[in-house]
Parts: C-alpha cells; sequence; structure tokens
C-alpha cells in the first residue's frame, strides 16, 4: 500500500502537512528538514521543486525559490540528495513542482527515480487535468506515483466530482484563487466553500493549503477537511531562525497559539 493511502487509512482527521523549498536556506538542507519534520510529529512533507516562474505561488515561496536556483539546486541534485531518505523517514513525501522541470527530466524518468527513491505522489499545479487522463496518468501508476490534484473555490462541481473519480491519495483544496501566502483568518466566502466541498461527500479525503499560518487557520483547515498544508509559514521560519530545528520548534508554537 502506497504510504499516503496508508497514512488516511490509519490517520482520517488532524494531518499535518509541510511544504518546504527543497535547497533553501542552504543546499544541503533538504534531508534535514525532512528529518526534522518527521522526528516533530509532521505527517506528510511536499518537498518543492525551485522553478524560476512558479506561478502559483506567492513572494515567500518565490522567494526561497530564488535562492534554492542560486544555490545550485535542480532535479538532478535533489534526487542524489534523496537517495538514502528512506533509510531514516518513514513519513509519506510528496514531490510539488512545476511541469517544466519535471518534462526538462524527462516525465517517466521523473516518475521512476520517484519509486527508486520512496517518493510517495507528486503535485504539479499547472498539469491540466485533461492532460493528466491522457498522458500521464498511465506513467505515473506504473511506477505507484500518486497524482495530486488540486481544487479552487473556482473548480465547477463537475470537474471536482471528475478529479475525485480519476485520482487516488488526496485531493489538495485550495483556500482560495490567490497566491500562496499567510493569512490570519478565513472569511466567510472561503467557510462557506468549505461547507460546499463536505456536503459533496467526495471519495477522497482532502487537505486544505494555502494561507494557513496560526491556531486560528490550522483549526478551521482541520475543522473542514481531513488537515492542513503550511507552506509560506514555514518558509518564513525557516528564514528567520537560527536553525532547521528552531523553525520547526516555532512552527509548533505558531500553530498553537
Amino acid at each position: 500500500m502506497n504510504r499516503i493511502e496508508k497514512l488516511f487509512k490509519q490517520k482520517n482527521k488532524n494531518i499535518l502537512s509541510i511544504y518546504f523549498t527543497a535547497g533553501y536556506p542552504n543546499l544541503n538542507d533538504t534531508c534535514e528538514v525532512i528529518k526534522e519534520l518527521e522526528a516533530n510529529g509532521i505527517d506528510l512533507i511536499e518537498v518543492g521543486i525551485p522553478f524560476s516562474d512558479p506561478m502559483a505561488d506567492g513572494p515567500t515561496i518565490q522567494a526561497s525559490g530564488t535562492v534554492a536556483l542560486h544555490n545550485g539546486m535542480s532535479l538532478k541534485i535533489l534526487f542524489d540528495q534523496l537517495a538514502d531518505i528512506r533509510k531514516d523517514v518513514s513519513i509519506p513525501l510528496i514531490m510539488m513542482g512545476y511541469l517544466n522541470p519535471i518534462m526538462q527530466y524527462g516525465f517517466e524518468a521523473f516518475c521512476k527515480k520517484c519509486n527508486e527513491v520512496g517518493i510517495d505522489g507528486a503535485i504539479m499545479p499547472d498539469l491540466p487535468f485533461d492532460d493528466y487522463i491522457k498522458e500521464y496518468k498511465p506513467i505515473a501508476d506504473k511506477y505507484g506515483v500518486k497524482i495530486i490534484m488540486l481544487i479552487t473555490p473556482e473548480t465547477s462541481d463537475e470537474r471536482i466530482r471528475l478529479i475525485d473519480e480519476h485520482t487516488d491519495g488526496f485531493i489538495y483544496m485550495v483556500s482560495s484563487a490567490a497566491t500562496t501566502g499567510a493569512q490570519k483568518s478565513f472569511d466567510d466566502q472561503k467557510q462557506a466553500y468549505f461547507r460546499k466541498i463536505n456536503s459533496m461527500n467526495l471519495r477522497n479525503p482532502r487537505l486544505i493549503g494555502f494561507g494557513i499560518s496560526n491556531k486560528a487557520t490550522f483549526e478551521a483547515a482541520q475543522a473542514n477537511a481531513s488537515g492542513a498544508i503550511i507552506g509560506s509559514k514555514f518558509i518564513t521560519l525557516l528564514k528567520d531562525s537560527s536553525s532547521i530545528k528552531e523553525a520547526v520548534s516555532n512552527l509548533k508554537k505558531a500553530l498553537a497559539e
């Protein structure tokens, strides 16, 4: 059983997933960040592949990607860094990145390498769903890589149903149509969106991301889905803390206050 499926079978509420940019703050920090997050009870990790034109990302994640690219991070180096990660880490790991660097690497080569190093899934925000069904799903399935699709408040009910029918693992539920970035609270419009998706009784579990940075947004996400995804807040803490260990500790404090 894929580690993502296993996680949601064992724990269907209060899941915490953390996104960080590989190669940030320093090129060789990737594995230390992963190990430190798992040691502190994080359920799922999204490893960001830095890209020069990340259209869905806000300024915090964009800046981290720029630093990582300047540090020399590439998909090849990232896979080299992750070669032995499964000797130390057992929680699900997901690659998150845009199509361009993945296609330059080769999609089948990417999925094959994910399988080899123990990556359980991939999120590609700019992968059209129709292309996924026709071209990418058979290859990903061949290597046991779960392709996680995003839905937003603008996604039609019909498309949500199709995504639910043709994907496994979980659905990434974007809290707003805006770019990533920390928010202090979710307004009535977002809460109504959460309730609407809840009422659809989807087959797949959902994690809510974009804008989660404190106790209020964290608890709102957990109340309306299987859990929450945090990215920008953790990237900021990595930048502002004296060590990776301190950044993870500060994240836990932020979610408790």
